[in-house]
């Protein structure tokens, strides 16, 4: 047996080898206007490098990133590293006016983090106005060299990403000001897209298709991001199962379907086996629209798996998957409670906060004055809110900016609610109107570091029910549960999973329905949690935690880098 010094000597070694083996990465992400031509018609659009998508990030788990963004478009850009839980670097989490301001024309700015303690499949994209319809690409994290997946089977190679997105026939900018302008619902996309490409179902599309070669008898890793504006996306591949293998950058239990379901925001990485006999099959997504009455996009977007076949001419009959209805809660709900985390949760055995957010859509009453600006429902405005205050983003300084210089007033209050100011039947058929108008503001909600904290996300029906992703800026959680109906702690408590949960960085909220999350406030800053359907975050569906320092410099926000865009 060795000697303790030996053992300690031998510990060393290999944190020394751990961190030998972290890289750092530079890449410079240039803002420009590029041209495009989709459904007949060219487009001027905001890229990354004139790539659309934009470049896909690879990188190992404990990489650092510097990404310098040198805005030489119009407007003014930030840039989210979506899922990176940025410890200590909450001065590149990205979101305007909540970590930073904008980086204004001609200006850059250097975001620098480490991708530490996650694994899998993430993305990046604009975090401003609505440019993420166009600017956005994948970020990949591989384990350590030498290290492999925990796969049973592992993959023989992997495909490039999927991405997948919404495409307008006009400046998605200009659909998001015309809407803010009037108050009423925004314009709804034109088309879906498998990595940029709208498919073979769409005039003009199919000489662009997506297509993914692949050999018969490999089993292959296939990664999927909803970067869509406004759809959950069902998605499937005709005639292949998938087997889930991660969620958000964490592993699961491995989880067998024909059918995904994934929210903006959300990733899945899925193994699939190609055994069917040579051809070409069709993968394709279509939306998951749980709001009656509202309008959607209802077309269907496709990409084509091609086994590349001697005898398998490119008119040959290609295969079609079977989608779910539009409105097929009972196959969305399927596919998220079977999800398990692959392990055992570390989950505290306290709570030290316990909230209870409701969330939804309502509407603003209008005055005569301003009734030019009242397109919605009977000369109203839409809003949404979380515990009836609809966010209301700075425009001086950013929320975190403000806090770590101790100047809150004028920027922020902290006196966001831990429970609705009225309870109510959340999800019955006709909620009181009294109830409909929520109240403007900027409120963050403290913690202390180190805090337990369990959030119930409660949907309303108060202008429409629907199923609402909501992402957490700087942290994953543990779903423990998720139901239908009203949360009743009583009876729902019993539910939850307290075994292996999994852990996700958005959650879909179902629709009248509820989910109850828990983290650990373990990182200090600033931090957004919205919905994040675009059309909702930009009617209010968002607040934010402030987390305290804890105690020494490992526990503390690190000091804003020099090059922080001024307001």
């Amino acid at each position: 047996m060795p000697s303790r010094g030996c053992s300690c000597w031998l510990l060393s070694l290999a944190l020394l080898c751990s961190l030998a083996a972290a890289k750092e990465q530079y890449h410079e992400f240039v803002i420009r206007e590029t041209t495009v031509k989709r459904l007949c018609k060219s487009h001027n659009i905001m890229t990354v490098n004139g790539q659309f998508p934009g470049p896909t990030l690879e990188i190992n788990e404990g990489d650092s990133l510097i990404i310098n963004l040198i805005n030489r478009g119009r407007y003014n850009m930030t840039l989210h590293w979506h899922g990176v839980r940025q410890m200590r670097t909450g001065w590149s989490d990205g979101p305007e006016y909540v970590t930073q301001c904008p980086v204004r024309p001609g200006q850059s700015y250097r975001y620098r983090f480490t991708v530490a303690a996650q694994e899998g499949t993430l993305w990046w994209h604009a975090h401003s106005s609505w440019l993420r319809a166009t600017v956005y690409g994948a970020l990949l994290i591989r384990p350590r060299d030498g290290t492999s997946y925990p796969f049973d089977v592992q993959p023989t190679r992997e495909l490039a990403p999927i991405l997948l997105g919404e495409w307008w026939d006009m400046n998605p900018v200009d659909v998001v000001r015309a809407a803010t302008r009037t108050g009423a619902a925004p314009n709804i996309s034109d088309a879906l897209t498998v990595n940029a490409q709208p498919g073979d179902l769409y005039s003009c599309s199919s000489h662009d298709t997506a297509v993914f070669p692949v050999t018969s008898g490999e089993t292959n890793l296939l990664r999927f991001i909803n970067a869509a504006l406004n759809t959950e996306l069902f998605v499937s591949l005709a005639g292949h199962n998938m087997t889930v293998v991660a969620a958000d950058a964490s592993y699961t239990k491995p989880y067998t379907t024909s059918l995904l379901l994934l929210a903006p925001g959300q990733t899945t990485d899925v193994l699939v086996t190609f055994d069917q006999p040579p051809g070409r099959y069709y993968l394709a997504a279509r939306a998951y629209a749980s709001a009656q009455g509202v309008p959607f996009d209802n077309t269907t977007t496709t990409a084509i798996f091609d086994y590349g076949a001697a005898n398998n001419a490119s008119s040959a009959a290609i295969a079609m998957p079977t989608l779910p209805a539009y409105n097929d809660t009972t196959a969305a709900t399927a596919f998220t409670t079977n999800l398990r985390g692959l392990r055992k949760a570390e989950l505290p055995s306290r709570v030290d906060e316990s909230l209870f957010f409701t969330v939804g859509v309502g509407l603003f009453n209008c005055t005569n004055a301003t009734a030019q600006q009242c397109g919605g429902p009977n000369g109203t405005r839409f809003a949404a809110s979380i515990n009836n205050v609809s966010f209301v983003l700075p425009s001086s300084t950013s929320i975190l900016q403000a806090h770590h210089h101790g100047a809150p007033g004028g920027v922020f209050t902290a006196d966001f609610p831990a429970n609705p100011p009225v309870q109510f039947d959340y999800t019955a058929q006709n909620v009181s109107r009294a109830l409909w108008q929520p109240v403007a503001g900027t409120k963050v909600y403290k913690l202390k570091y180190g805090s337990a904290v369990q959030v119930v996300l409660q949907g309303t029906n108060i202008f429409a029910g629907e199923n609402h992703p909501i992402h957490l800026h700087g942290y994953d959680f543990y779903i423990l549960a998720e139901g239908l109906g009203n949360f009743d702690a009583g009876a729902d408590t019993a539910k939850f999973n307290m075994e292996d949960p999994p852990m996700r960085n958005t959650v879909g909220v179902p629709v009248n329905g509820w989910a109850v999350i828990r983290f650990v406030a373990d990182n200090p800053g600033v931090w957004l949690m919205h919905c994040h359907l675009d059309v909702h975050i930009t009617w209010g569906l968002a607040m934010a935690f402030l987390v305290d320092d804890g105690v020494g410099e490992l526990q503390s926000l690190e000091a804003p880098p020099p090059d922080l865009p001024l307001c």
